[in-house]
């Protein structure tokens, strides 16, 4: 199985007011493009494709946020980059794309340029609810492992902190999936070892059950302050997601037609974890997941986002972020969909 932590690479938040702080961001993604060994070119690409996001987010919300994140798949390795902004929004997206459409006075060809730049893309907006933007760009000469899945992510420290005590880990096949979010008691790095280390076992292991991989991560977890863990195994060929959670982490499996809650039992991984339970519940092509910490409020609904639940599913992490993070804590939003709910 291919697998991905996110201690492999921090996301970083860049907030935009003005246009001094476009350049500050350009130069956050050049630093990560040199990082993954990215050649001028790419990096150039990157580059551009920043500075337009930036850019557009101010030309028509005035303000906004940059979050880069480093990707790796097979021996491959990319940038996303996803623009959040509390804009007008955008009354026809199709319109946008065009070249030459503008609607703040500019050539208008900033969307289309980021569009073509971009080995994946991906937006959604609607007028009142901003506009929330997703560009992935991968470094050429190597080749990206088979996905039978996409995933999207957000996870951010609580503001002042270096590391969020949060982490996250997917690891996949083409016909299975594990995933695993973790929320280290308090913040800071202690939380971080204790979150990382419950990602850690879970891929170590991830080939076992859901309450399997919280079990080995109590015990490994005893000389840790401890977490909350929620770990989630996908059988794309029974079409069954079978779930264990033990604390504050959110589980939602979001349908064609329905949304589910998945429970999860109290206590903490790694201290008092008295009762783990498996759930299992149908999957399929259409099903959406979404895993949260407690840095995000419980009080939000797709439905009131029109199209939303089909999108990237960074587009539907990034809008959660944008408009349900507490500001107070550490925050991570998963979002997870069968390849066939989205293809670029």
């Amino acid at each position: 199985m291919e697998t991905v932590l996110a201690a492999q690479g921090r996301q970083t938040c860049h907030a935009l007011a003005d246009a001094s702080q476009v350049g500050s961001v350009r130069r956050a993604a050049a630093d990560l493009c040199m990082q993954l060994g990215f050649d001028e070119t790419d990096a150039g690409e990157v580059a551009i494709a920043v500075s337009e996001a930036a850019t557009n987010v101010l030309k028509h919300a005035g303000h906004g946020e940059i979050l880069l994140r480093p990707l790796r798949s097979g021996a491959a390795v990319g940038v996303e980059i996803l623009a959040l902004d509390h804009g007008p929004g955008i009354a026809s997206l199709a319109a946008s794309m065009a070249d030459g459409t503008s609607t703040a006075g500019s050539y208008g060809v900033g969307m289309g340029a980021m569009q073509r730049l971009a080995c994946e893309f991906d937006i959604w907006s609607a007028p009142g609810k901003g506009t929330v933007l997703m560009m992935a760009l991968w470094r050429r000469g190597t080749e990206r492992a088979p996905r039978a899945l996409h995933c999207g992510v957000v996870c951010l420290p609580m503001r002042g902190e270096e590391v969020p005590g949060d982490s996250w880990a997917l690891a996949s096949d083409a016909t299975s999936a594990t995933v695993l979010v973790a929320d280290g008691l308090g913040h800071g790095p202690l939380a971080a070892e204790a979150s990382e280390l419950a990602c850690a076992v879970a891929m170590d292991g991830a080939h076992q059950d859901a309450a399997i991989i919280l079990d080995d991560a109590h015990a490994a977890l005893r000389a840790t302050r401890g977490a909350a863990v929620a770990a989630v195994r996908i059988d794309m060929l029974h079409e069954e997601l079978r779930f264990a959670g033990i604390g504050n982490i959110s589980a939602h499996l979001i349908g064609a037609h329905d949304k589910r809650q998945l429970v999860s039992h109290n206590g903490i991984v790694g201290s008092n974890m008295r009762k783990v339970q498996e759930f299992a519940t149908p999957w399929d092509a259409d099903s959406l997941l979404v895993l949260h910490s407690d840095g995000l409020t419980s009080r939000w609904n797709l439905a009131d986002y029109p199209g939303l639940a089909s999108r990237h599913p960074a587009i539907v992490a990034g809008v959660l972020y944008r408009d349900f993070t507490r500001g107070r804590d550490d925050v991570t939003v998963l979002a997870l969909r069968d390849r066939q709910g989205w293809e670029p």
